[in-house]
């Protein structure tokens, strides 16, 4: 299925990276879900300047509940149900290595607060999708994943062992659900220049990023939503269960 055919949910997709993705989606003529939490400004400003690509919601996506009915309203706006997710909600987080709970001082409320913000939401989404792309026997689903699984520079803990865990998950369910033609990918990024995450960390760290990868820059929000396009491109019929490193290179695998 062309992108330009397909409904894609994009989780916290009104801010930072996602609203990145959810721009770039539009210009390549697919429709929107715009799940958002808290940045409902944002939101209906996405509907107002493309009323006919975007639904906005307002969802808790590590509720069930809400996420079904989330499903059911967008079903109704554009008449087909969501064929493509992208998971990229993020429990609000601030890439800050000296505030970053230290191990010494790491609770258990954090590892679950991150592993729900990961995990749980996509089970959820993951759930109430599948009944839909099951019939059509069509189904896109990109998790956002971490260049710190591969390379803990700066160990944040709670953070990077979620997204080992949405790593495990998304290729779990690449085994699942291929045979209902569902194809399920993550894509993992390192340090964006920058997002509502990344603005607390200092202009030095960026620099010394550049200065380590191969294209000597570092990766924009834009140029990590552009890969999106190729796990939900028909290019890409064939890949399941991967994990693409979008940083410039500076992680190899």
């Amino acid at each position: 299925m062309d992108i330009q055919d397909q409904i894609v949910l994009v989780t916290g997709g009104a801010r930072g990276l996602g609203l990145a993705i959810t721009r770039t989606l539009l210009h390549q003529g697919a429709r929107v879900v715009v799940n958002y939490y808290t940045s409902e400004q944002s939101a209906l400003q996405l509907s107002q300047e493309f009323p006919e690509q975007v639904f906005s919601y307002k969802a808790d996506v590590t509720k069930l509940e809400e996420v079904n009915i989330m499903f059911q309203k967008a079903k109704q706006h554009f008449g087909h149900a969501i064929t493509s997710v992208v998971n990229n909600a993020l429990l609000n987080f601030q890439f800050n290595g000296d505030a970053r709970p230290k191990v010494e001082t790491l609770n258990w409320q954090n590892m679950q607060q991150q592993i729900e913000s990961a995990v749980k939401a996509t089970l959820n989404t993951t759930q109430a999708a599948l009944e839909d792309m099951k019939k059509d026997h069509f189904g896109r689903i990109i998790n956002i994943g971490t260049n710190l699984v591969q390379n803990p520079v700066v160990p944040y803990h709670d953070y990077t062992a979620a997204k080992a865990a949405l790593l495990a998950f998304t290729r779990t369910t690449a085994q699942d659900l291929g045979q209902y033609g569902i194809n399920v990918n993550m894509l993992s990024g390192g340090l964006l220049r920058k997002t509502d995450a990344s603005c607390a960390t200092p202009d030095f760290v960026f620099d010394l990023i550049a200065q380590s990868t191969p294209l000597k820059e570092v990766t924009t929000p834009e140029q990590f939503a552009d890969a999106v396009l190729l796990f939900l491109s028909p290019w890409s019929r064939a890949v399941t269960g991967q994990n693409l490193i979008v940083d410039g290179g500076l992680v190899k695998g």
